[in-house]
């Protein structure tokens, strides 16, 4: 018999396995000093623009056939067991487990980390700020339906930074025991209730649509409740073991949400032009009795070169018809450009707030 002409083969890839395993634990053993003196001298062990770096360095050294996003989500858990030996993190999210939050949380830090369900966003917020958890996972806004209303008024009302963001694609599923030709409500979070808009006045254009605290939460009703459906991630209907009656349908195809990352710390810059700063604004009174007072809040950026990939418009809830200006903006709060565009607004405008700078998306 001959031999086995795949044994060489096979037999390389053990020596390889037994050098990468040794490798790993040689750096995490090197992460794990890292923490030793993170935490003697009262440094944060979870670092954005440190972890940015890493990602582009490793893509940067990727000659293939290893796909990007293949070695992406392997330094993702690499980073989260190094995260894991330096201190043990403890992420809050939008409840229950298997929401989108759920999932883009898991994107961010990988599987060692811990995790806590939070019931809603404002409570997310309360739980960093208590020191419950230590950084906060939250939806900011959606690419079909615009931003997070409760986000960004958690943001105005708190002192927390947004210190990273991630983005993730949403597919919903509509989960149900019942068939579809007897579904009577419809449950789900408000957002995703609109980003299928168009698919249920089409197939269940009869039903009644019921807002619910998350889309995990949706389905847990759909589970018990006789006529009743869920729109949620197809994760959840697997989670709780509820049948999926329709896959992907969201309106668009390219439906994707942005998520901060919430914490008690601002991150440092990345630098070479890498860097998001989110502000909120007030014109105050100059708004309905000042022509041109729009112009005039956007001049101190356009006006050194920052450019603005946001500007959203939000009653202040203070008094009628002003209104605050959530703002996305090129560049880290600590630049001297936006430093000089933040002085110049701060001269005339009766609230300038920086929610936190961040990575921008790879």
């Amino acid at each position: 018999m001959s031999a086995d002409p795949l044994q060489p083969i096979r037999d390389q890839i053990d020596t390889h396995d037994r050098e990468i395993v040794r490798l790993l634990n040689s750096r995490l053993e090197l992460a794990a000093e890292i923490g030793r003196l993170k935490r003697s001298s009262g440094g944060q062990i979870y670092v954005p623009e440190r972890e940015d770096a890493v990602f582009r360095k490793v893509a940067a050294l990727n000659q293939g056939p290893i796909k990007p996003e293949a070695l992406t989500a392997i330094y993702r858990e690499i980073m989260s067991a190094a995260i894991a030996l330096e201190k043990p993190l403890q992420i809050a999210y939008l409840g229950p487990e298997a929401t989108y939050t759920h999932a883009a949380a898991i994107k961010k830090f990988g599987a060692s980390v811990d995790y806590t369900p939070i019931a809603t966003i404002g409570d997310i917020f309360t739980a960093v700020e208590k020191g419950e958890a230590d950084y906060g996972i939250i939806p900011i806004e959606n690419s079909t339906e615009g931003s997070v209303r409760e986000a960004l008024d958690g943001f105005v009302e708190s002192d927390l930074k947004a210190v990273a963001q991630i983005y993730l694609e949403i597919n919903h599923a509509l989960i149900s025991a019942t068939p579809m030709e007897k579904i009577e409500r419809v449950y789900s979070k408000d957002q995703a209730l609109a980003q299928c808009r168009a698919w249920l006045q089409r197939h269940l254009p009869h039903a009644q649509l019921i807002d619910t605290a998350s889309t995990a939460k949706a389905v847990e009703v759909a589970n018990t409740e006789p006529g009743a459906a869920a729109i949620a991630a197809e994760l959840a209907a697997q989670v709780r073991g509820v049948p999926v009656v329709a896959r992907n349908i969201q309106d668009r195809n390219d439906n994707t949400t942005r998520f901060f990352v919430i914490g008690k710390k601002a991150s440092g810059p990345v630098g070479g032009g890498r860097d998001m700063t989110s502000l909120v604004i007030s014109l105050g009174e100059s708004a309905a009795s000042h022509s041109g007072s729009l112009m005039k809040m956007l001049t101190p950026f356009g006006s050194r070169g920052l450019n603005l990939s946001k500007v959203e418009s939000r009653p202040s809830k203070r008094r009628p018809w002003d209104y605050l200006f959530f703002i996305d903006v090129s560049g880290h709060f600590d630049d001297a450009p936006m430093k000089e565009a933040v002085a110049e607004l701060r001269g005339y405008c009766p609230l300038v707030k920086w929610l936190g700078s961040y990575p921008a998306a790879g």
